[in-house]
């Protein structure tokens, strides 16, 4: 991994004093460098190689015998790896053994012609369908084979897909040795006949690509599309011509800004809004202290503003019904061109419509398409309505012409909620006994703990809170230390802590912590070399329940977890500690929840089915399941786990109800051939 510079905490690896590393194999030898090269592999001194080949005045490596020789040594070593990454089994079998016996290969005349043959590509300029390791250094090459990159082509249209943070997935391929192969691929675009993308390695600020900053202008896409043949509306090139961009990087022509729409109100606006973006910003700005309801707003109110000004050429405020039902079908199946795969919003890959990891093809490429689920559609039309009728209410627009749009139709489900992913009894108390195992034997390394008992000990920590107290991973992730205290009806025998939290529709509740949790959360505050019990009332303890230990060397996870210098001592010190995000929460949950189902022993086929289709969101489901087949007062049950309404919780009780007779089903089925055995015709046919 690589080290901070000590001088400055800040900087990027490739920005250190260290010199760049070298990924890229030397390939620039002439003819005289071959022919200089047999002589050497037959056994000619290198101060008459020097003599015979090269002018010592012209080049450098020819001024000494020593000088000499280590550079055709540096040839011949290079031309090795060329011809063990391409050359034929023989071959290369022969020049390990050699390398093995002698420690560096003996080559004889008919070897080096078989090694100069492999390694024609060292005069060649690199061409698309090369393989990796014939351009780059074997240990990187070999790294990206493992993410399924074969050949050069491969690598750029990987690097494309993924955008700037390409390198991410790739183990021990950081910011300087991503920055290099981009680089070389980028002075290789010629010979390669491809085009690395512009934002795929250009200078950062604060995380987001200069590139990326601006604002962009968005067109209607019969200005960019044109007609005739291949030039439909869902044809490559133009869908690769379409530009979109989210809300906070959207720009509009003046003509379809909304600044003389036809639906604006003469009467006197209540809001500051010359333009329809300023509306949907105003409108958006209500919701600013609920991150979630935002998040969500955000997305539907620029998907429809972008589908209105690039498909339907029109402004916000210049929508009829029409158009408003013309979008209602949009949703059904949404343009290709409007769906893509996830990518951060600051990139020009970003589209508002994004592929699950299902919805893409095998090859990596995402299918032009994707389906929104009805109740998806549903959710939409009433944004939309409620934002429009917002609009009419402040005078910004004259009526809603929603209002006169039906919701989609929705089939009502039999369950709300997908409680069938709870696990059961049997196999949650498997689970919690596991993770105690692992969080137990992965302990200390040289007086340090080590980074997988870390992970398993905060896994263990967020599972059981989740599992125990039936939390959500939004409110697992923004529990408070100050927030859970012993409760004053616990006795010393049998102390009870409680958490207060705000859950869903900012309700606060508070939830009872078992002693499980508390002890596993201890472990997890001693990794992060904090005392989770050493709070007074005059000295507080606080912070998150659950926190990162190891952070990512990447530039969001150090601007989110950034450290400085005290000015007294001038030593590093945390600033405002940052827990979990309920994404990175989920992320961390399913990855250890993945390691589980593929490495934990004693599980059956069915348990480890049940097991790998859990989520962070099963374990509260679990919770509830779980506490009702124990006989815990549904209104208990209610309150734990913040319902609104006493018809949810009840869900659990028949989930309850379903697994006892699926149970008592499964024990008929098993007496099923025993009482075969007893009936009259096998009575007869034993007699006979």
């Amino acid at each position: 991994m690589p080290e901070r510079a000590s001088s400055s905490p800040e900087k990027l690896p490739a920005e250190t004093a260290r010199p760049p590393e070298k990924l890229t194999l030397e390939r620039r030898y002439t003819t005289k460098d071959f022919t200089a090269l047999r002589a050497y592999v037959q056994r000619i001194p290198p101060a008459v190689i020097a003599r015979t080949y090269y002018d010592p005045d012209e080049d450098a490596h020819a001024a000494t015998p020593g000088a000499m020789e280590r550079h055709l040594t540096t040839m011949l070593d290079a031309l090795v790896a060329l011809a063990l990454a391409h050359g034929s089994t023989a071959l290369a079998d022969h020049l390990r053994a050699s390398i093995r016996q002698h420690g560096q290969p003996k080559l004889t005349a008919v070897t080096f012609r078989m090694v100069t043959e492999a390694a024609q590509l060292a005069a060649l300029p690199p061409r698309a369908d090369h393989s990796i390791g014939a351009w780059l250094r074997p240990r990187v090459a070999r790294r990206l084979k493992g993410e399924g990159i074969k050949t050069l082509g491969e690598l750029v249209a990987f690097c494309n897909r993924r955008g700037g943070s390409w390198w991410r997935s790739i183990p021990r391929i950081g910011p300087g040795r991503a920055h290099a192969i981009v680089s070389w691929l980028r002075r290789q675009q010629a010979s390669l006949q491809l085009t690395i993308e512009a934002d795929v390695d250009s200078e950062e600020e604060d995380g987001v690509p200069l590139l990326a900053a601006g604002l962009v202008e968005v067109v209607p896409a019969a200005k960019v599309t044109g007609s005739g043949p291949g030039r439909g509306p869902s044809s490559p090139e133009s869908a690769s011509r379409l530009t979109l961009a989210p809300l906070e990087r959207l720009a509009v022509p003046h003509a379809l800004s909304g600044a003389h729409g036809e639906n604006r109100a003469t009467a006197f606006c209540y809001i500051q809004a010359n333009h329809d973006l300023d509306a949907v910003r105003a409108y958006l700005n209500r919701y600013r202290d609920q991150p979630k309801t935002l998040r969500a707003y955000t997305k539907e109110l620029e998907r429809f503003l972008l589908w209105a000004v690039v498909l339907r050429g029109k402004a916000l405020s210049d929508l009829r019904v029409d158009d408003c039902e013309a979008y209602k079908d949009f949703l059904k199946s949404p343009d290709p061109r409007f769906v893509g795969e996830r990518f951060p919003r600051h990139s020009p890959r970003w589209r508002p419509f994004a592929l699950s990891d299902s919805s893409a093809a095998a090859d990596g490429q995402a299918s032009l398409s994707a389906t929104l689920s009805p109740e998806s559609q549903r959710y939409t039309v009433r944004v939309l309505r409620t934002a429009f009728t917002w609009w009419v209410d402040v005078r910004y627009l004259a009526g809603n012409p929603w209002k006169a749009v039906n919701d989609p139709v929705v089939i009502k489900r039999e369950r709300a909620i997908k409680i069938e992913r709870a696990l059961p009894a049997k196999l949650w108390r498997k689970l919690r006994d596991e993770l105690d195992r692992r969080s137990a034997e992965e302990g200390a390394e040289q007086g340090r703990p080590s980074a997988s008992g870390v992970q398993w000990r905060a896994v263990r920590a967020a599972i059981l809170l989740m599992g125990d107290s039936g939390l959500r991973r939004e409110e697992a992730a923004s529990a408070r230390r100050e927030a859970l205290r012993p409760s004053s009806f616990g006795t010393v025998e049998r102390p009870i802590w409680e958490l207060a939290l705000v859950g869903k529709g900012q309700r606060e509740r508070t939830v009872p912590v078992s002693a499980a949790t508390l002890n596993a959360l201890r472990a997890h505050w001693l990794d992060r070399a904090q005392d989770f019990d050493g709070a007074t009332e005059e000295d507080k303890q606080s912070g998150p329940l659950l926190s990162p230990v190891v952070i990512p060397w990447t530039d969001a996870s150090r601007r989110r977890h950034r450290t400085g210098k005290s000015a007294e001592s001038g030593e590093g010190q945390s600033a405002t500690e940052a827990g979990y995000t309920a994404d990175g929460l989920n992320r961390l949950i399913s990855r250890m929840v993945t390691e589980l189902v593929e490495t934990m022993e004693g599980l059956s086929l069915d348990e480890r089915m049940r097991l790998g289709q859990s989520n962070a969101h099963a374990f509260r489901h679990t919770f509830g399941t779980q506490s009702v087949a124990d006989e815990v007062p549904v209104d208990v049950v209610q309150k734990v786990l913040g319902h609104a309404s006493l018809q949810t919780t009840t869900l659990y009780v028949q989930a309850e109800k379903q697994r006892v007779l699926e149970e008592v089903a499964g024990y008929y089925a098993r007496l099923a051939p025993e009482a075969a055995k007893d009936t009259p015709s096998a009575r007869r046919a034993k007699s006979e």
